[in-house]
């Protein structure tokens, strides 16, 4: 909430506050037009002159008599009242002048994924659900209210002390709710963060400072009190100031952190759980069921290549005979087959030679061909690949447009699988984690096949990373063989399996990280992508092996942070006085990023914000790798 110099949203910015400060108002005055979405979506042009913030003048604080805030993002507050004084017998003393409270910002309501085809259910994590009907009692204590914090992802809020009664509301992990006393009521058993149980449940009477009677009809909420925790102030849940001083990045993890963590899985495999329970962690409410095993799928391999007379597309036939359409000839193994573009006024060429030198063909060829193993035997070398991985089952299709070619793999789901498994996760690790891994490979390659189209999927990280003949290992075969056919399945559809190297202790919910360039949510809910704790029962992540578990960067002065952010459109503020790292989903990872600048602010979504400063930050120092970031180590 910004208190300018002016009743303008030009006017120069003095202080961003949050929602612990109190403003003194004296007045109200017309301006230029503002809107805001705090709590929810208004505008206007009337402005609160405000001479005090937590007491304290305007004039000592900022240099000016008075400060101007939106009357929109201001509410009345409740101030404790003042010990008794001899009351001033100057008949000139003002009245007292009305205190006012920044607006909470609003929980973002989530809306459902286009691809989850399934009816939505609610989830519900823990507190786990028990027939124990709750005692009817009241508060135990008219102590003022006490502002706590979920201790982990989807915590519940209830109509009732009881595990059986209605959800109103799940929490993330940044969410601040208000607890008004303690109840007795039904048993429940938790493990947010460790394992616990208990029948005490919070009286809930706010949430994120509005009132329950306001968000939800009802008087009161109710959580079980082992679910809660006070809050920390280890997350920037607001402007960070920048100052003259240095800043340095700190985060955790690796990567989108939605879905599987890979090395979580490795810890939670290490710690005694099996495929079936680390699939039910990361994908909520999802099955295992299964495909044909027969399944096609398409992989780009080259994209674009333009080749030259002298470096020609160049392909082999290892280890048996194959064919090339258009051709009637059974080409023996180790024949080499190579591209030319056109030379005038010849189009485009195939030249195959035998391993001895002999050549079995010389002439044109079509822009649309194959070229296709005829035993088992058989591979296929794509030479030109800029890779030592360069060998390949199934079919290459070469599609020529213009002066240039696309290369696309096509065999079997299974044989794909294979080359994708030991490439996105080690051998070495324990089974239960790479039976988890093969089910997600293959679930999210399923998911992605694409009626018509050239291709299904890219061979690097844009999907998942797939190295060929020359990846696959008997350990990571003999896995793939005995989950054969096997996908995770959301109700009848195959669920979009996604999956990260590192949490950082916490995954997210999918909506919080595939964001518009902004920052706004363009996508819906899927049910089963949903942030949660990474931790085990100690509070240790289940990932703290991981080389990136946790990281940081090298320091920075403003000026240096100024001309990084400065080098793209996006992120150019001139020099940056502040980030705004409020704006956060239910592990932490940051949704959007606001920075301030002399010459304004822009927001960008937390990935535009990390990209930025990787490409622009000296190429020897290190990046950020994920989104969980903040200003001061993340525990």
């Amino acid at each position: 909430m910004n208190l300018r110099t002016s009743a303008s949203t030009r006017g120069t910015l003095k202080a961003s506050l949050g929602l612990a400060n109190t403003l003194t108002v004296s007045a109200t005055v017309s301006g230029s037009s503002w809107s805001t979405i705090c709590p929810t979506r208004k505008s206007g042009s009337t402005w609160y002159r405000v001479t005090h913030v937590n007491g304290q003048s305007a004039s000592s604080l900022y240099g000016v008599s008075v400060v101007y805030a939106a009357t929109g993002v201001l509410v009345a507050g409740v101030v404790p009242a003042p010990a008794p004084t001899t009351p001033p017998t100057d008949a000139s003393t003002p009245a007292p002048t009305p205190v006012i409270t920044p607006t909470p910002a609003p929980t973002p309501t989530p809306t459902r994924a286009p691809e989850a085809a399934a009816t939505p259910t609610t989830a519900t994590p823990t507190p786990v659900p028990t027939d124990v009907a709750p005692t009817t009692t009241s508060p135990t204590t008219a102590a003022p209210e006490t502002l706590m914090v979920p201790a982990c992802g989807g915590v519940n809020l209830r109509a009732s002390a009881s595990t059986a009664a209605l959800i109103k509301v799940q929490l993330g992990f940044n969410d601040l709710v208000a607890v008004s006393g303690t109840v007795s009521g039904g048993s429940w058993s938790a493990t947010c963060p460790t394992a616990t149980t208990g029948s005490s449940w919070y009286v809930i009477s706010r949430v994120n400072g509005q009132s329950v009677a306001t968000l939800y009809g009802v008087s009161n909420l109710y959580v079980a009190t082992g679910v809660l925790t006070n809050p920390t102030t280890t997350m920037s849940t607001g402007v960070t100031a920048l100052g003259l001083a240095t800043t340095t990045f700190y985060g955790r993890g690796y990567g989108h952190g939605v879905g599987l963590s890979q090395y979580g899985a490795r810890g939670r495999a290490l710690a005694g759980q099996t495929a079936a329970e680390i699939l039910a962690h990361y994908y909520l409410g999802t099955t295992v069921g299964t495909i044909p095993v027969d399944t096609q799928i398409r992989v780009l391999l080259l994209d674009n290549f333009v080749p030259t007379a002298s470096a020609p597309l160049t392909i082999y036939g290892r280890g048996g005979t194959w064919t090339m359409d258009g051709i009637s000839l059974e080409i023996p193994a180790e024949a080499k087959l190579r591209v030319f573009p056109p030379t005038s006024p010849s189009g485009w060429r195939a030249l195959i030679e035998a391993a001895t030198g002999e050549v079995l063909f010389d002439g044109p060829i079509p822009s649309d061909f194959r070229v296709n193993p005829t035993t088992d035997a058989t591979t296929i070398q794509l030479f030109s690949k800029p890779s030592t991985n360069d060998l390949y089952r199934g079919s290459l299709r070469v599609l020529i447009s213009g002066s240039t070619l696309d290369v696309i793999n096509q065999l079997t789901l299974e044989s794909y699988v294979r080359g994708v498994v030991p490439s996105e996760m080690p051998t070495s690790w324990p089974v239960e984690a790479r039976i988890a891994q093969t089910i997600v490979a293959r679930g999210y390659a399923a998911n992605h096949l694409v009626p018509g189209g050239t291709f299904d999927v890219y061979d690097d990280t844009r999907s998942q990373v797939y190295l060929g003949v020359r990846k696959e290992h008997p350990d990571a075969d003999a896995v793939v063989a005995i989950t054969a056919g096997q996908v995770l399945m959301s109700g009848n559809a195959i669920a979009n399996a996604m999956f990260s190297s590192t949490a950082g202790g916490a995954t997210e919910n999918n909506e919080n990280v595939f964001v518009s360039a902004a920052g706004a949510k363009t996508a819906g809910i899927v049910s089963y992508l949903r942030g949660s704790s990474d931790r085990d029962p100690s509070g240790a992540s289940y990932d703290a092996a991981a080389p990136f578990a946790t990281w940081q960067t090298k320091s920075y002065a403003v000026a240096q942070l100024s001309g990084f952010f400065a080098l793209d459109s996006r992120t150019n503020v001139g020099t940056i006085s502040a980030f705004d790292l409020s704006n956060r989903g239910v592990s932490g990872r940051l949704i959007s990023v606001t920075l301030v600048g002399s010459t304004g602010t822009k927001t960008v979504s937390g990935s535009v914000f990390i990209a930025v400063f990787n490409a622009y930050r000296p190429s020897t120092d290190p990046i950020l790798r994920s989104t969980l970031l903040d200003v001061a180590p993340i525990p």
